[in-house]
């Protein structure tokens, strides 16, 4: 039986937060360990990000992407 890895705490999620080496170029997050589809961005008050290790999340941004695809077909 696989044992479950411990809840992450909010002061988990701040540090992964807080680490440049979660943000590549600055604005595209990317944490295996955290997973939420949508975590805040570097600047909170700005929304939410996608954090693009997680496969879910990604798969959350490809009808977005393909509306903007067909838009610009159109």
């Amino acid at each position: 039986m696989k044992s479950e890895e411990p809840k992450p705490t909010q002061e988990d999620y701040d540090n992964w937060h807080k680490d440049p080496s979660n943000w590549y170029l600055g604005c595209f997050y990317y944490n295996p360990k955290d997973k939420r589809l949508l975590p805040p961005k570097r600047i909170q008050w700005m929304g939410y990000t996608i954090n693009f290790a997680n496969p879910y999340s990604v798969l959350l941004l490809l009808p977005l992407l393909i509306m903007i695809v067909l838009v610009l077909l159109k």
